[in-house]
């Protein structure tokens, strides 16, 4: 009885510890394509590096022989403004291509 006793209030404490460490929610996650002008083989990082520096940014693939930058986000913390802005900052002047 005692070990069902002991058992049960550890239990307890750990559920309780890990109900506390849920993460935030998020808001809508958006995904959105960018045409990126880019010209040599390290462009295509100079722009994810720059797009995944934006807040709310959750993922970046970056394509040179499409020229494109795909962007899934968290619409809450990002906005394609601040995406374009981004790579423009680093000298990659983007416009969307398509979003969702």
């Amino acid at each position: 009885m005692k070990r069902l006793f002991i058992a049960t209030a550890v239990g307890a404490s750990l559920l309780g510890a890990f109900a506390g460490a849920v993460p935030a929610a998020y808001g809508a996650q958006r995904s959105v394509t960018l045409g990126v002008p880019m010209w040599c083989a390290s462009c295509p990082y100079i722009v994810k590096r720059s797009l995944e520096k934006v807040a709310g940014v959750l993922d970046v693939v970056v394509s040179y022989e499409a020229q494109t930058a795909t962007v899934r986000y968290d619409d809450e913390k990002a906005t394609i403004a601040a995406l374009t802005q981004a790579t423009a900052d680093v000298g990659f002047p983007s416009k969307v291509a398509s979003s969702e």
